[in-house]
C-alpha cells in the first residue's frame, strides 16, 4: 500500500498538484526519482488544469477512472469544465489471457467452458477494466454473450477504495477549500457505484426488472437473461443481432426511420423515469442495438438509477414550482431533502434561480433543451454547495444522454416535448382527490407517530442531563487553515532546534579529538555537520518550494 501511494504522490506532482501534497503534507511519500527527475513535456505543452486531472486518473489506472467517471455526472459536486473533462475518460484497458477467463468460469460455475457451452470464441469482443466480453454459444445452439470479471480486481479495487478514503479524510483535514467538494462523500458513493457493478447478479437482476417493465412494449427489447449460468464474477446474456444505433447508412438500407428510432428511444427512457423510477443511466449509441425487425434493443445494464417515491414526487413538485415560478417552495423542497445547509447565503440563491427561471419562463417544449437547462439547474446550486441526492445526478446524466441520442440520429430532436405528457400525468395523479386523502392520511399518521415518540425522547434528553452525559458539540469554520499552518510552523520549528542541537553536539564532538578520526577530526563530530547539513538543506528546499518563509 506505500507503494501505492507512492504512485499517486508522484502523479500528483508530475502533472502539477505539488501543492495539493504539500497542503496534506504528503511529501514523506514522495519517491526518490521523483525528486530528481523534470517533467519538460508538461512544461513544454501547458495543459489546462482539467485535462492534467483527467492524465493524473488515466495514469492511475481502472479504479481512479471509474471515479472520474463517475465524477463526469457529479457536476453539483465538480465545475461543469471537469465533468465534462472526466466523460472523456474511457475503460482503454488491454484484454486478459483466456486461460485466465476460463479458470474462473470453472470457479464460478462449477464445470469447465466445453460442458457448459458448445462454443466459446477466444478473443473477446469488448474489455473494460472491471471484466470482458466473449461471445458463446450454448449447448442447445442459443447465441449469448458472457461478461467475466477480471481475476484479482476485487482486491485491487478494495486496496485503492482504502487509500481513497484515507486521502479524502486527509484532505478534509488539511486542505481548507476540500470541504467544499465533500471527498468522503463522494469516496461513499463510488464505492457503492462500483461494488454494484462488480456484482454481475445485480446487474443480471437489472436486466430482469427491465424486462418485466418493457415485456408489452412493442418496440423495446430487452435480452434474456441465462440464470443458470451466471454468478458474481460470471454473467451470461441473450446475444443480440442486430446494427449499431450509430451505423446510419446501414439504418438506412434496412429502410428504419431514424426519427422514429430516437422518439422510440427516448419514450422507452421517459416510461423508465416517470412510470418506474428505474431507469437506463447510459442510453448512448453504443447501448442501443436496431434489430432486424426494427426494435431497439437496450444492452449493458451496469449504469441505472433508482428514484424512490418521494424523490419522484419532489421533482414533480419542483416542477410544479418551476412553472408558477414560486422560488420559496423550490428552497423548501431542497430543504426537505437536507439538500442545502443551514449557512447557505438564500438571497443570493434565491436570486440565482429566479434569473434561470426567467430565462426559460415562457417558452414553448419546442424552445426548451432539457438537457441544458438540468445541467444550468445542478450548476447553480453547486454555486451555494447544495448536495444533489446521487440518483438526481444520475438522471441528469441519463437526460443528457438521451438528448445527445436523440440529436445524434435527428438534429433539431426535442426530448423535453416527449416528457410533457408522462409530466402531466403525474401531476394529474398527484392531485386526485384519492391521492390527496391518502397523502393527508400519511401526513396525520407520521404526525401522529412523532408525538407518540416525544414524551420519551424528553424524558432521555433529562435523564441524560441529570446523569451529567449531555454533551455539547462545538463545530468551528475557517480555523482548520490556521491550525494547519501552525502545525507546520512549529514542525519546522522543531526540526531546526534538531538542526541546531546536532551542530552543536558535532562542534563540542570535535574539539575533544576523540578517535577515529577522519581528515584530521573525529568521525562522529563530521558526521554529525553533514548529517545537520543535509537535513538543514532539505529544510530550506521544503520552505521555498511550498514558498512560505
Amino acid at each position: 500500500m506505500v507503494k501505492r501511494y507512492g504512485k499517486i504522490i508522484d502523479t500528483l506532482i508530475k502533472y502539477e498538484y505539488g501543492y495539493l501534497v504539500d497542503q496534506m503534507e504528503l511529501r514523506p511519500f514522495e519517491s526518490i526519482r521523483s525528486k530528481f527527475r523534470g517533467y519538460c513535456e508538461l512544461k513544454n505543452a501547458p495543459l489546462t488544469s482539467p485535462v492534467r486531472a483527467r492524465q493524473v486518473l488515466e495514469e492511475l489506472g481502472p479504479t481512479y477512472v471509474k471515479l472520474g467517471q463517475i465524477l463526469s455526472v457529479r457536476q453539483d459536486i465538480v465545475p461543469t469544465e471537469y465533468a465534462n473533462e472526466f466523460a472523456k475518460l474511457q475503460d482503454d484497458v488491454l484484454p486478459f489471457d483466456f486461460e485466465d477467463a476460463s479458470i474462473l468460469i470453472r470457479q464460478e460455475l462449477g464445470a469447465p467452458i466445453e460442458e457448459i457451452f458448445s462454443e466459446f470464441e477466444h478473443e473477446p469482443i469488448a474489455a473494460a477494466s472491471i471484466g470482458q466480453v466473449h461471445r458463446a454459444k450454448l449447448h442447445d445452439g442459443t447465441d449469448v454473450v458472457v461478461k467475466v470479471q477480471r481475476p484479482e480486481i476485487k482486491k485491487v479495487i478494495e486496496t485503492d477504495i482504502d487509500i481513497m478514503y484515507s486521502i479524502a479524510e486527509f484532505a478534509e483535514e488539511h486542505i481548507h477549500d476540500a470541504k467544499l467538494y465533500r471527498p468522503v462523500e463522494v469516496i461513499d458513493e463510488f464505492s457503492r457505484s462500483i461494488h454494484a457493478e462488480m456484482d454481475y447478479t445485480q446487474e443480471a437482476r437489472n436486466v430482469d426488472r427491465f424486462l418485466a417493465n418493457f415485456k408489452d412494449d412493442p418496440h423495446i427489447y430487452i435480452p434474456k437473461v441465462y440464470w443458470d449460468f451466471c454468478s458474481e464474477r460470471v454473467l451470461t446474456l441473450e446475444y443480440i443481432k442486430g446494427t449499431k444505433s450509430s451505423d446510419f447508412e446501414r439504418i438506412e438500407e434496412l429502410g428504419f426511420d431514424r426519427n422514429e428510432i430516437a422518439t422510440c428511444g427516448a419514450k422507452a427512457f421517459m416510461k423508465q423515469v416517470f412510470e418506474y423510477g428505474f431507469f437506463h443511466a447510459d442510453m448512448h449509441p453504443g447501448n442501443v442495438i436496431i434489430m432486424d425487425d426494427g426494435k431497439i434493443a437496450l444492452i449493458d445494464f451496469g449504469m441505472v438509477g433508482h428514484l424512490s417515491d418521494d424523490v419522484r414526487n419532489a421533482l414533480i413538485d419542483g416542477l410544479i414550482a418551476t412553472s408558477k415560478g414560486d422560488i420559496d417552495v423550490f428552497i423548501e423542497i431542497l430543504r426537505d431533502f437536507d439538500a442545502i445547509s443551514e449557512d447557505v447565503d438564500l438571497p443570493a440563491l434565491k436570486t440565482d434561480l429566479e434569473y434561470l427561471l426567467d430565462k426559460y419562463y415562457g417558452r414553448s417544449l419546442k424552445q426548451l433543451d432539457a438537457s441544458t437547462m438540468m445541467i444550468e439547474m445542478i450548476s447553480v446550486l453547486r454555486r451555494h454547495q447544495a448536495r444533489v441526492p446521487a440518483s438526481v445526478a444520475l438522471l441528469s446524466k441519463g437526460v443528457v444522454t438521451i438528448s445527445g441520442f436523440g440529436a445524434m440520429m435527428v438534429p433539431d430532436f426535442n426530448a423535453a416535448i416527449l416528457a410533457e405528457p408522462y409530466a402531466k400525468k403525474m401531476m394529474g395523479n398527484r392531485m386526485r382527490p384519492k391521492s390527496v386523502v391518502s397523502g393527508a392520511f400519511k401526513d396525520v399518521w407520521n404526525f401522529a407517530r412523532m408525538m407518540h415518540k416525544v414524551p420519551a425522547q424528553v424524558t432521555h434528553i433529562l435523564d441524560s442531563a441529570e446523569k451529567g452525559y449531555m454533551n455539547v458539540k462545538f463545530e468551528h469554520h475557517g480555523l482548520d487553515r490556521v491550525v494547519s499552518e501552525m502545525d507546520a510552523a512549529s514542525n519546522r520549528l522543531s526540526f531546526s532546534l534538531i538542526i541546531a542541537a546536532l551542530i552543536v553536539g558535532s562542534s563540542l564532538i570535535i574539539q575533544t579529538g576523540m578517535e577515529p578520526l577522519l581528515w584530521g577530526m573525529p568521525l562522529l563530530g563530521v558526521l554529525g555537520f553533514l548529517i545537520a547539513g543535509f537535513f538543514g538543506m532539505g529544510l530550506v528546499i521544503y520552505i521555498l518550494r511550498t514558498g512560505r518563509i
